[in-house]
């Protein structure tokens, strides 16, 4: 088996590739002959393949593939076929959603937002057949679901901004459209039309959550590259076997610190941030609009913002009660 120590270790063992735990009956044949990668065990495991598709992740693919290229396609049209304007224009190019004026019509006109209904079900379908794999293959090697849960927290925001919140407000013109920066626009409009997305009580636990599982992650991330040259990235043996590594790290975060997480514990911490960033953001999204018209206005009426200073006269006087304004 190749196995990858760590970047202090000088040389990579080389053995047999790793053909993986038997499969149970039912189950199709692994894909690919599986090969040794020298720059690939620069960065992690130095073996490549064989990969589990069966014929859900074949139909997720295919499916997937399908969504790409009504989406590349469309775009490519948009620049009346020309290779070098749709390589040029690539990241403003954009496939938009059906106006509001259509509603949920199902399906629009073609070219009004028709080709964006049927890219977003291939590929919703495509996300959603991965993750049955994803979990399907985490309970035949007898693993935990933590991996499928947290791409469900994923898919959750993802469905949120595309179908859900659309259909609660009417229209398929409230989603997001695909394309690199006409997606960022729509972020930025969204934000000011519905009065600063910033003062959004979930939005905020998203970003705290999103900026304290990267710091979780380097926390840890460095803490076992720090000891790494005393094992250290054998976590699941220190575990059990507490050695050298665990203790200097444990000491570590003790004096800095205080308080030290477990090899374990800091790895559902680190879950838990992480699924939470898209939860939140995903509920913060379905609010808006639906719930609350306007974030800044919420935040002032429930003492989360200061209002606005008052800089014209509190007492208005109407033109037309004036002396000499006909009536």
């Amino acid at each position: 088996m190749s196995v990858f120590e760590n970047f202090y270790t000088q040389v990579q063992v080389r053995a047999g590739a790793e053909p993986g735990v038997p499969l149970k009956r039912g189950n199709a044949e692994r894909v690919g002959t599986p090969s040794i990668s020298y720059w690939f065990g620069k960065l992690g495991n130095a073996q490549l393949g064989p990969i589990y598709l069966g014929y859900i992740g074949t139909l997720s693919l295919a499916c997937g593939f399908i969504a790409f290229e009504i989406i590349g396609l469309n775009m490519w049209a948009s620049v009346n076929w020309d290779p070098v304007q749709f390589v040029r224009q690539l990241p403003w190019l954009a496939l938009e959603p059906p106006r509001p004026e259509y509603g949920l019509m199902i399906p629009p006109p073609m070219a009004q937002g028709g080709w964006w209904l049927l890219a977003g079900f291939f590929l919703t379908t495509s996300i959603i057949l991965w993750w049955i794999r994803t979990y399907r293959r985490s309970r035949a090697l007898g693993m935990g679901t933590h991996v499928a849960w947290a791409f469900a927290s994923a898919i959750w925001l993802y469905i949120v901004l595309g179908f859900i919140r659309p259909v609660l407000m009417g229209n398929w013109g409230e989603a997001v459209p695909f394309g690199i920066f006409p997606h960022l626009d729509w972020t930025a409009a969204f934000s000011i039309r519905y009065g600063n997305l910033f003062y959004n009580p979930f939005h905020m636990l998203s970003i705290v959550f999103l900026y304290g599982s990267t710091l979780l992650f380097a926390m840890h991330g460095a803490t076992i590259l720090a000891v790494g040259r005393y094992g250290g990235e054998r976590e699941i043996e220190q575990i059990v076997d507490r050695g050298t590594a665990s203790e200097r790290a444990a000491l570590f975060w003790r004096w800095t610190m205080g308080f030290n997480a477990t090899m374990e514990s800091i790895h559902r911490w680190a879950w838990w941030f992480a699924v939470l960033c898209t939860l939140t953001g995903g509920i913060g999204i379905l609010l808006t609009g639906t719930v609350v018209d306007n974030w800044y206005l919420w935040a002032v009426k429930h003492g989360v913002a200061p209002s606005y200073p008052s800089v014209f006269p509190n007492v208005v006087v109407d033109p037309a009660s004036l002396q000499g304004v006909a009536k």
